[in-house]
């Protein structure tokens, strides 16, 4: 399609996503969402401000984190832009070995050489602006 197709789809997937946030909000459990474990959530800002052990205790949890399990993982999620993607090399402790990131927007972008051609060069600004890709996440 176009650049006024992609426009029209970008409409649709908006509406979309907020039928979808109705819903969620409408079927959100009452109560607590945290995790219990003091090892792993951070300690209450009040806390923090007023605790000598509470901000030691939050420096570690930020600095260190939590010590994962040796091995491999691709996690994918679901973006406005496309799939972003983890890839997480392990060795244990709070650090990756190894780690990736799949940028939807980098992805995006490779199908320019495929877009443009026939186009005029005045055309090209709009081509861009209808992929609505993050530069940040293209710089490499």
């Amino acid at each position: 399609g176009d650049c006024y197709d992609r426009y029209a789809i970008r409409i649709l997937e908006m509406r979309e996503s907020v039928k979808i946030l109705r819903q969620c909000i409408k079927d959100i459990p009452k109560g607590p969402i945290n995790v219990d474990d003091g090892k792993i959530v951070l300690p209450p800002k009040e806390k923090v401000m007023t605790s000598m052990e509470e901000l030691i205790h939050q420096f570690m949890i930020v600095t260190q984190g939590q010590d994962a399990p040796t091995g491999e993982v691709y996690f994918g999620a679901e973006n406005p832009k496309g799939e972003l993607g983890f890839y997480i090399n392990s060795l244990g402790g709070g650090t990756p070995h190894r780690l990736k990131i799949r940028a939807p927007s980098f992805v995006n972008l490779s199908i320019l050489s495929h877009m443009l051609p026939g186009h005029m060069m005045a055309d090209v600004v709009a081509i861009l602006g209808s992929l609505d890709f993050v530069m940040g996440e293209c710089d490499r």
